[in-house]
């Protein structure tokens, strides 16, 4: 049996830029025989404001307030996990964060703040993988690859120009490779995600197939 998951998803709840919520989102993937979601809301001065500088821990229970919502409508066939896509101060890069935890967020002080060595760090620490999030887009800057575990080389909302750079990028640098639809909007449904022939249940199993590399990309354009 075959198995398919979105890794890149933004709710109304959480991220400015996103028009969905959550209930709403788990009956469109599962509508499309999906059978779980990462929630990966903008970690990010636009999430938080820059008046969070020094105190982003006020506003973490609304950061993980999506994804306790469209926990509600997990299933024992349909899973919902937590991520992040982060992002620093006064930087144009993005970071997908997986088999992150709500808990050890709570613990944390401003993720903001941290510069890629830091963060790799920090997450590597705690048994986290980070990826940079379609690092080929016009107005993002590529980080470092020494600190980054993998690549997002499909990402449903850029071209395939794009995604073929991505690609390229983490065939040379030897990193591990993911999809996502990067889902706003309903126009942006199901267009990325993995394929597994096990069952994701948790972040442990995420982060187990993520490194193992036994799965297949999502792609709806080439």
């Amino acid at each position: 049996m075959e198995y398919k998951y979105e890794l890149h998803c933004h709710t109304a709840m959480v991220s400015q830029c996103g028009r969905v919520q959550p209930a709403e989102i788990v009956q469109l993937y599962r509508d499309k025989g999906y059978a779980g979601i990462v929630v990966t809301e903008h970690y990010s001065p636009l999430t938080f404001g820059l008046h969070s500088y020094y105190k982003p821990q006020q506003l973490v229970e609304f950061y993980l307030s999506s994804y306790y919502e469209m926990k509600q409508y997990e299933t024992e066939d349909f899973s919902v996990l937590f991520g992040m896509e982060l992002r620093h101060y006064a930087t144009g890069a993005d970071y997908l964060i997986y088999g992150i935890e709500p808990e050890w967020l709570r613990q944390q002080g401003n993720l903001m703040a941290l510069w890629e060595k830091q963060v790799y760090r920090k997450m590597h620490a705690a048994g986290f993988l980070v990826f940079q999030a379609h690092p080929f887009r016009w107005y993002i800057q590529r980080c470092n690859p020494d600190y980054i575990d993998g690549i997002e080389v499909y990402n449903g909302k850029c071209d395939a120009k794009t995604n073929f750079k991505a690609l390229q990028w983490a065939l040379q640098t030897g990193k591990l490779v993911s999809s996502g639809s990067d889902f706003h909007a309903p126009e942006h449904l199901a267009r990325g995600g993995i394929i597994t022939n096990e069952p994701i249940r948790n972040n442990t199993d995420l982060l187990r197939t993520l490194r193992s590399g036994n799965y297949r990309l999502i792609k709806t354009t080439d």
